[in-house]
């Protein structure tokens, strides 16, 4: 009865100079991916426990994708095993590897940055970013790229790696509001704690400011000709910013014009000498 079995289990399926394939080979491979398989489903759900559904299936479809190359390295590592001459495989199809691996570089690049923006949640939709001096606001997370609306109303397609590669300003990342400000020079002479109240003034009068926060003028510095102001404030809506910064300032040039404060404009002084050569 052993007998018949160790015949049956080293019984030759494939049996050429490179290739030596019998049944305990295959049977091998069968539980090799098997247990392979129970481990990728077993990390699939400690991974993903804590994701929101809504990123949790982008997860799930590109695990798949790297599920079937851990399937292909289980399968060459256990024939390998098995006495399979995979060297013949891999000499053939090492160019094509080589070629499809440099064409694809960013394109992994992207799939891993959108994997890992995933997990650690460091975006989300709503969220309005800052890339490249560009504002917009977050409407879509894909595993490659992700879509966000600028204040023009216009698509911005940025590639996930550069959220890994460059310097991403996250203005909601702390909170849903946004706190901006507005600079503004008045001529020397003025009254400055006028100014001041007029501008935190002109603030708190302005729709879209929240008036629950802390507005704030502050005197930031002596200018060339002219001095320095900046106010601060708190808005709900970053993507609504310049248009509220736009009412401010219709708001302080009136309040200005009624307190005859003005706002110098750079001036220089241009000194003419006229030498006159002595006979």
């Amino acid at each position: 009865m052993l007998d018949e079995l160790k015949d049956i289990l080293g019984f030759k399926l494939i049996d050429t100079r490179n290739i030596d394939f019998s049944v305990v080979n295959l049977i091998v491979l069968v539980v090799a991916l098997m247990m392979t398989g129970v481990i990728l489903k077993f990390i699939l759900k400690v991974i993903t426990r804590k994701i929101p559904a809504e990123d949790k299936n982008k997860f799930v479809s590109v695990f798949q994708f790297f599920k079937y190359i851990v399937y292909l390295f289980v399968v060459m590592f256990t024939l390998h095993s098995s006495g399979v001459n995979m060297n013949v495989f891999l000499t053939a199809s090492a160019a094509l590897f080589v070629g499809i691996g440099l064409a694809l570089q960013t394109f992994f690049q992207d799939i891993i940055s959108g994997i890992l923006m995933i997990l650690d949640q460091s975006l989300h939709i709503g969220d309005i970013i800052e890339v490249d001096g560009k504002v917009g606001q977050v409407t879509e997370i894909r595993l490659r790229t992700t879509r966000a609306v600028t204040r023009n109303d216009r698509v911005m397609i940025i590639p996930n790696h550069k959220f890994m590669s460059e310097t991403l300003f996250n203005w909601t990342q702390n909170n849903s509001t946004n706190r901006d400000q507005v600079s503004v020079g008045v001529a020397y002479g003025s009254d400055v704690r006028l100014v001041k109240k007029l501008l935190e003034d002109c603030v708190r009068e302005t729709e879209g400011v929240l008036t629950d926060k802390e507005v704030i003028a502050i005197f930031e510095d002596f200018g060339d000709s002219a001095l320095s102001f900046s106010v601060f404030f708190y808005v709900g809506n970053g993507m609504r910013t310049p248009r509220v910064q736009s009412e401010i300032r219709f708001k302080i040039e009136e309040a200005f014009r009624q307190h005859k404060i003005s706002i110098p404009f750079p001036q220089s002084e241009v000194t003419i000498i006229n030498r006159q050569n002595k006979a």
